[in-house]
């Protein structure tokens, strides 16, 4: 029992650290030429929450962005790996748990925007 916890720990560690140089490297590249509409989680919050693209540290968020997919896709695949059904009922549910995961964590980082956009701006919770 002790060493099935300690291959899911070092699994999560492994697909973490894999999935955050991965997107880093990838949502980098793209900041380095300008192309920040191609980087999918940053076009969502600009077009959910209607931020202005010129106030945010594009930089900062898409090492946010890094650790966000990778805690995801980490806590998911070691979720699913861990569980004793067939192989059709671990995509099944790791499909799901993904989606529901990636929504929550953005709507949460968008939140969070927003509230700091407004405090910039010293307007209070109740002004749009």
């Amino acid at each position: 029992m002790e060493e099935k916890i300690y291959f899911s720990i070092l699994f999560f560690l492994i697909v973490f650290v894999l999935i955050y140089f991965v997107t880093y490297v990838i949502n980098y590249r793209k900041y380095k030429k300008k192309k920040y509409q191609s980087i999918g989680e940053y076009h969502y919050l600009i077009l959910k929450f209607h931020l202005d693209p010129k106030k945010l540290n594009v930089g900062k968020m898409i090492f946010y962005f890094s650790i966000f997919d990778a805690l995801i896709i980490a806590f998911v695949t070691t979720f699913i790996t861990s569980i004793n059904v067939s192989i059709m009922w671990q995509m099944l549910i790791g499909f799901v748990f993904l989606f529901l995961l990636i929504y929550a964590v953005y709507e949460l980082y968008g939140r969070h925007l927003v509230k700091k956009m407004k405090k910039e701006k010293g307007m209070n919770d109740y002004e749009l």
